[in-house]
């Protein structure tokens, strides 16, 4: 029985990786082009002036465009993140500037563990949706790839949920 299931199992590989390179040599080099760039770009839609839906990027993060202190700054939505975290370069775009005596916070990232310097953001804009009073951490760019909105964000919304690759934020 056992033998049965392994001879069964390996057609299905094989065949599911031939008809793989079927599908992929059936679309065209220009639809395959339009198909990455629409999974490149994650779209943001507002259902309502208080609901903002995110689609999932190809590397199922979310991106989020805010605006503080009147300036486009771009996020991930990093859930796991406790804090807003912004990039040097981009916490000085927004008016945020600390010196290094700010930096008093140690936090751990990807890249190791680095000092932070606490900020608090005004308002915080996300779409339709106003978060005022935001917890934030600024680090050097070399310690982020990416701004994070984190849970002093999120966790002032009345809710947020993800379901089939789309972020719904609710004010």
């Amino acid at each position: 029985m056992i033998r049965i299931l392994m001879i069964f199992a390996g057609i299905l590989l094989v065949g599911s990786g031939a008809l793989t390179r079927f599908l992929d040599s059936a679309v065209t080099p220009s639809a395959t082009k339009a198909a990455v760039a629409r999974a490149d770009t994650p779209r943001e839609q507002v259902a309502s002036g208080r609901t903002m839906m995110l689609d999932s990027g190809r590397d199922a993060h979310f991106e989020a465009n805010a605006r503080i202190a009147g300036r486009s700054v771009d996020f991930i939505v990093d859930t796991g993140a406790t804090l807003v975290i912004l990039r040097e370069s981009d916490a000085a775009r927004i008016g945020i500037r600390p010196s290094r005596a700010d930096y008093t916070a140690t936090v751990s990232t990807a890249n190791g563990k680095t000092k932070a310097a606490p900020a608090t953001l005004d308002r915080v804009e996300v779409g339709g949706i106003t978060v005022y009073d935001v917890r934030a951490l600024v680090l050097p760019d070399d310690a982020l790839w990416r701004n994070l909105l984190g849970m002093s964000f999120l966790s002032k919304l009345k809710r947020y949920e993800v379901a089939n690759g789309r972020m719904m934020l609710e004010q």
